[in-house]
């Protein structure tokens, strides 16, 4: 496969991933508002630094305020990580790469951008917004079930779930971050009401509250809801799932081109500390060490598969 072809895949996938975790984080800050309206300014700064927007939006507004959050996330063209944005983006992508994807595939994300357009043409109204976040999350699946129903699992298909895991690996790592070393930088608000909002906010935001309760009942810890998003391998939003995908499908490229590069290495050393850790252990060390080292390791990985299959080449 040609490297531009290959990068064409790796970013739309990144894309479209990018597109639904901005929509998961918007639905969580708009909860946390409605309940905790003293909170609602730290809540939508919090929701900005998670995606990486924070400053892009200071540049444009003097205070962290709903309305100008949830445009800024979702329609802002002058923010690259708006929901319309990365749509646009994933589009742009899906035609260059348009004879490497099925029908089903291109129409799917085709369908996804000529909606959501339509859709974030306008500001959103509050009464709305539930419906319209809903609509991007069913978007984005729209085209991962086409993906998973209607593609070989050859290379074209390693490509689109290599950029899938590492864009939703990169998400979890910064929701947890920031929302625990942000939010919670002491430990005297272990347990505390904050302390118990803040976590529901996470499994929320990744649609884990129902899997978390079944593995650890109603009584589940901060500690517990940090080791089920870290370290467990059935969570399909787990730093351990999505670098166990990862990893997966690296090595079919491996097998597939007879090459092993510096990624692979590289994926496989972090799945490797992910599997010798324990959430005891991580604690001990820092939360906040472990998870930016891991996005240090992850965006090295991006990287490195960049070079490595020669996207610009």
């Amino acid at each position: 496969m040609l490297g531009k072809t290959a990068g064409g895949l790796f970013w739309m996938f990144r894309y479209l991933e990018r597109s639904e975790n901005i929509a998961r984080l918007v639905d969580a800050g708009h909860r946390i508002a409605l309940t905790r309206s003293g909170a609602a300014e730290n809540e939508w700064a919090s929701i900005l630094a998670t995606a990486g927007a924070r400053d892009a939006y200071l540049e444009k507004y003097e205070e962290f305020e709903g309305a100008n959050a949830i445009d800024f996330l979702l329609r802002d063209k002058d923010n690259p990580s708006s929901v319309l944005s990365v749509i646009s983006a994933a589009r742009d992508n899906a035609r260059m790469v348009r004879t490497a994807l099925t029908r089903e595939v291109w129409e799917a994300v085709n369908e996804c951008y000529l909606t959501l357009k339509e859709l974030l043409a306008r500001k959103v109204p509050t009464r709305d917004l539930p419906d319209v976040l809903g609509t991007i999350r069913q978007r984005s699946a729209f085209v991962r079930g086409a993906l998973h129903g209607t593609m070989m699992r050859n290379d074209i298909y390693d490509f689109a779930r290599i950029g899938t895991f590492l864009e939703r690996a990169d998400n979890t790592a910064r929701i947890l971050d920031v929302k625990y070393y942000v939010l919670l930088p002491s430990a005297n608000f272990v347990g505390s009401s904050l302390d118990n909002v803040q976590w529901e906010t996470i499994l929320r935001s990744v649609s884990g509250e129902g899997a978390f309760r079944h593995e650890y009942g109603p009584d589940g810890s901060p500690v517990d809801i940090a080791e089920f998003l870290m370290l467990d391998n059935r969570m399909p939003r787990s730093l351990a799932f999505c670098y166990s995908k990862l990893r997966d499908n690296l090595g079919y490229l491996e097998s597939d081109y007879g090459d092993r590069h510096a990624c692979h290495d590289t994926a496989d050393a972090v799945c490797a500390r992910i599997k010798a850790s324990t959430v005891d252990l991580i604690f001990e060390g820092g939360l906040h060490e472990f998870l930016q080292d891991f996005l240090r390791f992850n965006a090295m990985l991006g990287q490195q598969i960049e070079q490595d299959y020669r996207f610009y080449g």
